[in-house]
């Protein structure tokens, strides 16, 4: 995973099928908790009432975190 420092509260999405949990790529996710000095983190999945269906331990590489602002606004340049 190529990004930001993963904090508490981060949304994110799995990049990796986990069929034994019954989540799949591109499901998104909270980091609830930051494990083992931070090579591991503790994601909780969510229905749409906010009831917890899963919660478990993922490393960084299964993850990525989803960004809702411009990661970088200089990349961007607007056309007219």
């Amino acid at each position: 995973m190529k990004t930001d420092k993963i904090k508490l509260l981060d949304v994110v999405a799995l990049t990796v099928d986990l069929p034994e949990e019954q989540l799949f790529k591109g499901q998104v996710g909270t980091v609830v908790d930051i494990l083992a000095d931070g090579t591991a983190y503790e994601v909780e999945f969510s229905d749409r009432n906010g009831r917890t269906y899963e919660s478990l331990g993922l490393s960084a590489d299964q993850f990525m975190i989803l960004h809702f602002e411009l990661i970088n606004p200089k990349i961007v340049s607007i056309k007219k």
